[in-house]
């Protein structure tokens, strides 16, 4: 990953692509999802929750999603 990308910026593009590609059907992109959170989580992890990155949501929102989602 090139230094300049934000991290998990290309977790965030595939899933972009699966929602352009599935209009109307998100839950295809179920998996694209659980990737970008699983790698914003790693980000977070390493950095004690202060990382900082355009593809990721707030660390808040990405811990319940992941403890509403369990794998």
């Amino acid at each position: 990953m090139p230094s300049d990308e934000p991290p998990c910026q290309s977790e965030a593009c595939a899933l972009q692509d699966c929602l352009n590609k599935n209009t109307y059907r998100p839950d295809a992109c179920d998996g694209n999802l659980r990737k970008l959170y699983e790698c914003c989580q790693r980000m977070y992890k390493t950095t004690s929750d202060k990382g900082e990155s355009t593809a990721c949501p707030a660390p808040e929102v990405l811990h319940r999603w992941l403890k509403n989602h369990p794998k």
